[in-house]
């Protein structure tokens, strides 16, 4: 046993382990893992390994320093299983542990790659990689039990990737050092606030809360149910309207994935009087503008249904966007593919930053206020923030 105790010590030591795999349990027990994975991964710029715990339906994370993984592995073959697959990038380590108790360790060529990034911020790879199960992704069908993704389902797998990509690239604008409260507005049963925590909670280690709000009660009793099963006890589901929450006075982050027609305005006022640090929006059906937008020089485009819908959605949306600016928000529209959903949306993600000076804001207003009054449009949000608005426009009229 102790050449396996020496074995552990010297791949922590040199930190050589790409992924370590425990399984074949001793004796079979409901509540202990069947099988445990150990991989490297790179929290707040340090090295830490990360176990997870295959318990019946739920895959239990702990993240520990080198040092601890290296005294928590030991137990793991001489308590629990039976053998292990120790990857490194010189070779393979192969334990098996008989019924007496005695170790054999076989070398074998190396099947893994050196891992050269840690970080889960990145462009070419998977944040969420294959191998792993995810709980909420096999409850999908994406993958199966032992973390494969099924054939048929990864055009969804990479959009759920690309959805995780974006949340990533925001993760430096929250606060590490505190609760983030994490808000998600008609969070429906798209599975994507699950994304969500699994991300920021499960793989980035941050202390978060996050609540999805919703106004049909079977799906929150569904995403309920689901969230206990998985073990996402950070994670709670409430029957609510977006205009009426008042269950927090401090939001880190708002997200908004297709909140019908004005409900999304109503996230967007909600998150800036939070003065969110971080905004997360993909509309849906908008209805508000199609009723209002008139123009006799864009009449060719209007006369047409279905182009003054698509026309309608993408001003709407240009309104949001600059309203957000003039509350001093740094904001982007990527596109964006919900797993649920074939067309293409966009998304609106906005970083809150600091508040441009009267000089900055003047030349933001009158572009708006022009655009706005081009096309007749009366737009809930400006509506919703009208006391917010009226210094900006006022010193944009008299800077004018």
């Amino acid at each position: 046993m102790q050449s396996l105790v020496t074995l552990l010590g010297e791949l922590m030591d040199r930190r050589e382990l790409i992924q370590g795999t425990f399984s074949q349990v001793r004796k079979k027990d409901p509540e202990l893992p069947v099988k445990v994975i150990v991989k490297p991964i790179q929290l707040k710029g340090e090295l830490y390994y990360q176990f997870s715990s295959f318990v019946g339906p739920k895959v239990l994370h702990d993240n520990l320093a080198p040092e601890e993984a290296a005294a928590r592995m030991s137990p793991l073959l001489t308590d629990q299983f039976r053998q292990a697959l120790l990857q490194t990038a010189e070779a393979d380590y192969h334990i098996l542990i008989s019924k007496k108790g005695k170790v054999g360790i076989l070398k074998k060529p190396p099947t893994k790659k050196p891992v050269t990034e840690l970080s889960h911020n990145r462009k070419k790879n998977y944040v969420i990689e294959e191998g792993s199960p995810v709980p909420f992704l096999v409850e999908l069908g994406i993958m199966n039990a032992e973390g494969k993704v099924l054939a048929k389902k990864y055009d969804k797998f990479r959009q759920i990737n690309r959805f995780v990509e974006m949340i990533a690239d925001v993760v430096p604008h929250l606060a590490q050092d505190r609760t983030l409260n994490i808000v998600d507005f008609g969070c429906g049963k798209s599975y994507l606030t699950f994304v969500l925590y699994h991300y920021l909670k499960e793989v980035r280690g941050l202390d978060i809360r996050v609540i999805g709000l919703d106004l049909k009660e079977d799906v929150i009793r569904h995403c309920s149910e689901l969230a206990d099963r998985f073990g996402y006890d950070r994670l709670q589901f409430l029957v609510g309207d977006i205009a009426q929450y008042n269950g927090l006075d401090r939001v880190d982050m708002v997200v908004t994935l297709h909140a019908c027609d004005t409900a999304t305005d109503a996230a967007l006022e909600k998150a800036i009087r939070w003065q969110a640090d971080v905004v997360l929006s993909v509309p849906c059906c908008q209805h508000e503008l199609f009723r209002q937008v008139k123009s006799d020089v864009l009449s060719p485009l209007l006369e047409h249904g279905i182009l003054k819908e698509r026309f309608s959605a993408l001003a709407t949306d240009a309104i949001r966007a600059k309203l957000l600016e003039l509350m001093g928000y740094k904001t982007q529209l990527l596109e964006f593919i919900d797993m649920e959903h074939t067309p293409k949306n966009v998304l609106i993600r906005a970083v809150k930053g600091k508040q441009p000076s009267a000089a900055e804001l003047a030349p933001l207003a009158r572009s708006y206020v022009e655009f706005r009054r081009f096309l007749q449009a009366d737009p809930y949000l400006e509506r919703a923030l009208q006391a917010e608005l009226a210094p900006i426009f006022a010193e944009a009229t008299v800077q004018g």
